[in-house]
């Protein structure tokens, strides 16, 4: 079959090659890709910026498509059924196994180039928000807000209660956020007046400790991503002059009670009933994938981008 194999080059971060058929275990399914999304993350994979990646490894977690070969086990969805699915890697073709704990089934009315863009960015944001707690009449503090996983954090939180300030590198990046229900959009951290109830920060460098800075005392920081890729340098006594009893929370969307099927059944429960919007910047054919992860490196893509296979 034809599978996005990891290149060799700056230029040709992947190629379309071939690859083995998917041999599934017998609590997984094969799905027939029709639609994949990229993240930022498995790009610092493929360049090596993130330690992921083991022998044989080949790209892809967001792929929506059908059913082709049930779950030995009799665990998931028949064949001929519509999926959105998480797999741990491999998404990027034709074909993948996916566990069958890691597959949600989908509506007519939810479209696989919508699904492909729920796995990573949507889970993360339900378990983000997990973690952050209660919102409803709290002030959050979003840092790269113009993401995938910005988008939809900005929606269910504000769907909760909470009032939610997004900072985006520019403010046509993050006009969407308004519509989204975001309160106010600002082009820089520093801009931040606070407090904060709850800052949600992912890009690192200079950005966090100016976040850090504009917590409530008693507030909590959750870390969840460094997009600028610039190491974090904080001072003890500049965080010990306040804010009072912050807290700084590690997150890693992996460790969570629900499994993905889990998250991504109530992802599209949501799109579904009108109450989730994906933002998607591009849709192209999986041959254009190469040109898809240098505009995500070069932050030229707001929300997802979703290749469609076939």
């Amino acid at each position: 079959m034809k599978a996005m194999l990891p290149g060799s080059a700056a230029d040709k971060p992947v190629i379309l090659g071939e690859a083995t058929e998917p041999e599934p275990a017998a609590d997984e399914l094969v799905v027939a890709v029709e639609a994949y999304s990229v993240n930022r993350g498995e790009t610092f994979q493929l360049d090596g910026a993130l330690d992921r990646r083991w022998p044989g490894w080949r790209p892809g977690k967001d792929v929506a498509g059908t059913v082709v070969r049930a779950a030995a086990d009799g665990t998931g969805p028949a064949a001929g059924t519509r999926v959105v699915a998480h797999p741990p890697a491999y998404g990027w073709a034709e074909r993948v196994a996916v566990p069958t704990s890691s597959v949600a089934e989908l509506p007519d009315s939810v479209d696989a180039v919508t699904a492909a863009a729920l796995p990573l960015a949507g889970i993360t944001a339900l378990r983000l928000l997990r973690a952050a707690g209660p919102l409803a009449g709290r002030r959050v503090l979003l840092t790269g807000a113009s993401g995938g996983v910005g988008h939809y954090v900005t929606e269910l939180a504000a769907a909760s209660g909470a009032e939610v300030t997004v900072v985006s590198a520019t403010r046509e990046r993050g006009a969407r956020l308004l519509e989204l229900g975001a309160t106010d959009l600002l082009t820089s951290v520093n801009e931040a007046t606070g407090p904060y109830d709850v800052v949600l920060e992912s890009v690192g460098g200079d950005s966090l400790p100016a976040a850090l800075a504009r917590l409530a005392p008693g507030g909590l920081l959750v870390w969840f991503g460094q997009a600028s890729r610039t190491p974090v340098t904080l001072d003890f006594f500049d965080f010990f002059k306040g804010p009072g009893q912050g807290a700084i929370r590690h997150f890693d969307y992996t460790v969570s009670d629900a499994t993905y099927g889990r998250d991504l059944a109530a992802l599209v429960r949501l799109v579904a009933g009108g109450r989730l919007h994906p933002e998607i910047g591009t849709v192209l054919d999986w041959s254009r994938t190469a040109d898809v992860i240098t505009d995500l490196r070069a932050r030229r893509i707001r929300g997802n981008a979703v290749l469609t296979v076939g």
